[in-house]
């Protein structure tokens, strides 16, 4: 039986996670983290019986708490449950499935245990990659990447020398508003940037595929990732999200992983540590599917991608801006707080005006993060 840690189990990649679990029955999780949803943990609680759960709200926690102690389960709260959940002994692995920065200290508490890690969490990667990767390596520590995109880069890189890699084209479906314009996207709604036309993911993942900030972190990732600079990693729309990315390599010769649009593969190829199993679910149908097309990113009307392969070439603290002024704007945008638009603009305003760091810590970074949050607080403010 394989011991894991799941932070951010009642999420999106959390509960496909935990489907997987069910169904293979040989993986037992010691411990669940999540963010608000205590009604969802309470069920995952009592069903898988993990030694501990973790609430980051501490009021929720404490009502959890309450309603768990007919069980065994110890219930924590906060960044320090997060931390103990991350290190726990008799585990193997960690599955950080956590949204936005906050998982980068559980993250790095992982990798000094000695946790292999299921990577879910970009943002880790992209504001603080160049001290997880040494970090990792120094430790022995494996990294799986749980994003589709990076695990078909992945898959496509078994048995096959990365040094030899020419070019990572990384795809992408272009959205729920591909092919418009500015002028087209300056009146939609949430209920509009919601409707993925292949992925089902949480809110604010989709909402960054509609913008195609997501597409600019998934670069910024796989620059640590797979040690390529950013001019050798290329998007390509790929609208029907079949491949689901490919590598080039020195002779031209190009490897690419298809798949239906379905989570759980990318889950468990990272579980199982590259061991290929029985996994239930649609299976591509080339006839139905009649053709696969290409077409090249728009980056004058998705400023998004285009400003994060600026702040990932800047580097340094640039790519935290970039992602601390995404999730604040984001988030006001799914509160009906500003437009659509917005949320790019916000972004470049915020990188504009920020001072570089050439190679930030962790106080840094999130000194970084704050201080970009405040700045747009005060220039967004109603």
């Amino acid at each position: 039986m394989k011991n894991i840690v799941i932070l951010g189990s009642t999420g999106s990649i959390g509960t496909q996670t935990l489907e997987i679990i069910r169904y293979h029955k040989d993986i037992h999780p010691v411990a669940l983290a999540a963010g608000h949803n205590i009604d969802r943990l309470e069920a995952q609680a009592r069903e898988f019986l993990p030694r501990m759960v973790c609430v980051w709200d501490e009021e929720r926690a404490d009502e959890l708490a309450l309603r768990l102690k007919d069980t065994p389960v110890k219930v924590a709260s906060g960044m320090e449950g997060l931390l103990e959940a991350a290190s726990m002994e008799e585990a193997q692995m960690v599955v950080t499935a956590v949204v936005g920065m906050i998982g980068i200290r559980p993250t790095i508490a992982a990798i000094q245990a000695g946790k292999d890690i299921a990577l879910a969490n970009k943002e880790t990667l992209v504001t603080a990659g160049h001290l997880i990767m040494p970090m990792a390596r120094e430790a022995g520590v494996r990294i799986y990447p749980v994003d589709s995109e990076h695990s078909a880069i992945f898959q496509s890189l078994k048995g096959e020398d990365s040094s030899r890699i020419a070019r990572i084209l990384l795809t992408a479906s272009g959205g729920p508003f591909r092919g418009w314009t500015r002028e087209q996207m300056a009146g939609v709604q949430v209920e509009d940037a919601l409707k993925h036309p292949n992925w089902s993911m949480g809110r604010k993942i989709t909402i960054d595929s509609a913008t195609m900030v997501n597409k600019g972190l998934e670069v910024m990732e796989a620059r640590w990732l797979f040690d390529v600079d950013f001019d050798r990693i290329q998007v390509v729309v790929q609208p029907q999200s079949v491949i689901h990315s490919m590598v080039e390599f020195l002779d031209g010769g190009i490897i690419a992983q298809l798949g239906t649009p379905d989570m759980k593969l990318p889950i468990q190829y990272a579980l199982y540590e590259q061991e290929r199993r029985d996994l239930p679910g649609a299976r591509l149908d080339f006839a139905a599917l009649g053709k696969i097309t290409f077409e090249a990113p728009d980056m004058e009307n998705f400023r998004g991608l285009a400003l994060a392969y600026q702040a990932g070439r800047a580097g340094g603290s640039m790519p935290v801006v970039f992602n601390a002024a995404n999730e604040w704007a984001v988030n006001r945008f799914l509160n009906r707080r500003a437009g659509f638009l917005d949320i790019t603009d916000m972004i470049g305003e915020a990188m504009e005006a920020h001072r570089r760091i050439p190679d930030p810590t962790v106080e840094e970074i999130l000194d970084s993060e704050a201080q970009t949050y405040e700045l747009l607080e005060s220039r967004w403010s109603d």
